[in-house]
C-alpha cells in the first residue's frame, strides 16, 4: 500500500508522516495493510527532505497541489490512503480570500480530480475543523448541530466536507472529513491562525518567553492535544467504510476548557512566575472569530466510533513538556498547518 501525505511539512503533517514510517502495516478500511511508500508532499522543500533521509519508505514530492507535475505523480503512484492536511489558516484565509480558496478548496478540487483517474478509489481523510460552526456566545453545540461559519476558512472547510461526501457518494473515493478541535500545544512558533494564541500561552511561558492573551479568560475552547491529533487520523484510517456509511464527516472529541482554566493550570504544573509572563492585550478581530466557535461539543457517535478525547488539560500540558516525545513532534518544527 501506498500512502499520500498532502501538508507533510506541517507539524501534524510530520507528525503523521513519522509515524507511519515507523511501522510495517496500518488498518485501512477495516483491512491491515502492509506500508510500502508514503509521499509527501507540500510547498516546503526542506522539511519533506528531511523526512525522507531519516525514512527510506517517504518519498519526497515538493510543490503545490495545483501544480500538475505534482498532480500526474499523485495519479501515477495511485495512493491507496490520502491524509488531505494542506491548507491555510485561519487567519491567513480571513486576510487574503484568494488565496484561501486556492489553497483550501481549489487545491482539494483537483487532488479529488487525481484520485478520480485511480484504478482504487482510496480511503481519502479531509482535515476539517470545528469552524464550521458557529453559535451564539461560545455556546456548546452537539454533533448533529448544522454547520454555519462564520470565516473564510470555515466556509471553505465546510465546502470541502460536502465534496467528501458526494465524491464518496459517486465511488470516486472512500471518504471520511474530521472537524478537528483546536489543537493545543502546538510546537513551533507562532502563526496566523486565530487560534493561535491557545498554544502560545501555555508554549512561550515555559520556554521563558512572553505570550500575548488576545481574549478575555472566559472564552471557552473545544481542544485536543497533538498526541490525540495523530490518534484521531489513525483511527479514521482504520474504519471500515460500511461504519462511516453516506454520513462521511465526523465531528472529533475534545475537552472543554476556558483560557481562565488553561492559564490556572499552567500555573499550578509550572508556577506563578511562568503564568505572569501571559499579557493581556485585547484584539478584537479575533476575538470575533473565535467568540463565534462552539465551547463545547457532544459527540456521541465519534466517540462510539473509537475516538477518545484527552483527559484534562493537565494531561495537555504535561504532553507538551515531554518535549513532543509522546507526538513524533520535535519542539524545533517552524512551520505549521492549523485546522482552526
Amino acid at each position: 500500500m501506498r500512502i499520500l501525505v498532502t501538508g507533510a511539512a506541517g507539524f501534524i503533517g510530520q507528525m503523521v508522516v513519522r509515524a507511519l514510517a515507523d511501522r510495517d502495516a496500518l488498518t485501512v478500511d477495516g483491512r491491515e495493510r502492509r506500508i510500502a511508500a508514503i509521499i509527501a508532499t507540500d510547498i516546503a522543500e526542506a522539511p519533506l527532505k528531511a523526512l525522507a533521509d531519516a525514512h527510506p519508505r517517504v518519498h519526497a514530492v515538493p510543490g503545490a497541489l495545483d501544480d500538475p507535475a505534482v498532480l500526474g505523480r499523485i495519479r501515477e503512484d495511485a495512493p491507496e490512503l490520502v491524509v488531505h492536511l494542506a491548507a491555510v489558516v485561519s487567519g491567513q484565509a480571513e486576510q487574503d480570500y484568494d488565496l484561501g480558496m486556492r489553497v483550501n478548496l481549489q487545491s482539494t478540487i483537483a487532488l479529488f480530480d487525481a484520485c478520480r483517474a485511480m484504478p482504487v478509489p482510496p480511503v481519502f481523510l479531509f482535515s476539517s475543523s470545528v469552524a464550521v460552526f458557529s453559535c451564539a456566545d461560545n455556546d456548546t453545540i452537539s454533533e448533529d448541530t448544522l454547520p454555519a461559519p462564520l470565516s473564510s476558512y470555515g466556509t471553505q472547510k465546510l465546502m470541502g466536507e460536502l465534496l467528501v461526501r458526494d465524491a464518496t457518494r459517486k465511488g470516486f473515493i472512500r471518504g471520511r472529513a474530521l472537524r478537528f478541535p483546536t489543537i493545543s500545544v502546538r510546537p513551533g512558533k507562532p502563526n496566523q491562525a486565530a487560534s493561535s494564541f491557545a498554544s502560545g500561552v501555555i508554549r512561550e511561558p515555559l520556554a521563558g518567553l512572553e505570550a500575548v492573551l488576545p481574549v478575555g479568560r472566559d472564552l471557552r475552547l473545544h481542544l485536543a492535544s497533538p498526541a490525540k491529533a495523530l490518534n484521531y487520523v489513525l483511527v479514521a484510517a482504520g474504519l471500515a467504510q460500511d461504519e462511516i456509511g453516506t454520513q462521511t464527516t465526523l465531528t472529533l472529541p475534545g475537552i472543554s476548557v476556558s483560557v481562565g482554566e488553561m492559564l490556572d493550570t499552567l500555573e499550578r504544573i509550572a508556577g506563578p512566575e511562568v503564568a505572569a509572563r501571559v499579557v493581556s492585550r485585547p484584539d478584537a478581530a479575533i476575538a470575533r472569530i473565535v467568540s463565534s466557535w462552539p465551547g463545547r461539543i457532544t459527540t456521541p457517535r465519534a466517540q462510539a466510533l473509537g475516538f477518545a478525547p484527552n483527559e484534562d488539560f493537565a494531561e495537555i500540558v504535561h504532553e507538551h513538556r515531554d518535549g513532543g516525545r509522546q507526538t513524533g513532534t520535535r519542539p524545533g518544527t517552524t512551520k505549521e498547518e492549523e485546522t482552526t
